[in-house]
C-alpha cells in the first residue's frame, strides 16, 4: 500500500467511513444520517461529531451538499467520496481476511 492510498485509508477511519456509507445509497441531512448509521453500524453518532466530519469530508471533496426541500441541509456523495469508500472497504477487506486467516493457522489460547 503506497503512503498516499495509506494517507487516504487513515481519514476514512471511523465516522467518516461510516458517514460515506450512509451517504452510499443516497443523499441524506445530518439526523437522517445518524438514524441510518445507527441502525447498519449500531453507533450513535453525536451532533456534535457529526457536523464536524460533516464539514471535513466536504471541505476534502468527499461529499457536497445536495439541493434541499425544506430547511433541513442534505449531503450526497461525490465521485470522489465514492473512490475514496471504495478503496477504504477493500483495504478493511483485505485487513479482515488476513487477520482470520492467522487466527485460523496459528492463534493458540495458552
Amino acid at each position: 500500500m503506497s503512503k498516499e492510498s495509506s494517507s487516504n485509508s487513515n481519514r476514512l477511519a471511523g465516522v467518516n467511513a461510516l458517514i460515506l456509507s450512509s451517504l452510499a445509497d443516497g443523499a441524506k441531512h445530518g439526523y437522517a444520517l445518524t438514524q441510518d448509521i445507527e441502525q447498519f453500524a449500531s453507533v450513535r453518532v453525536s451532533a456534535g461529531t457529526l457536523y464536524e466530519a460533516l464539514a471535513r469530508l466536504e471541505k476534502l471533496g468527499l461529499i457536497e451538499p445536495a439541493e434541499s426541500i425544506d430547511r433541513r441541509r442534505p449531503y450526497r456523495l461525490t465521485a470522489e467520496g465514492a473512490a475514496a469508500l471504495s478503496d477504504y472497504l477493500a483495504e478493511q477487506a483485505r485487513l479482515v481476511a488476513e487477520g482470520q486467516r492467522r487466527l485460523k493457522s496459528g492463534w493458540n489460547p495458552a
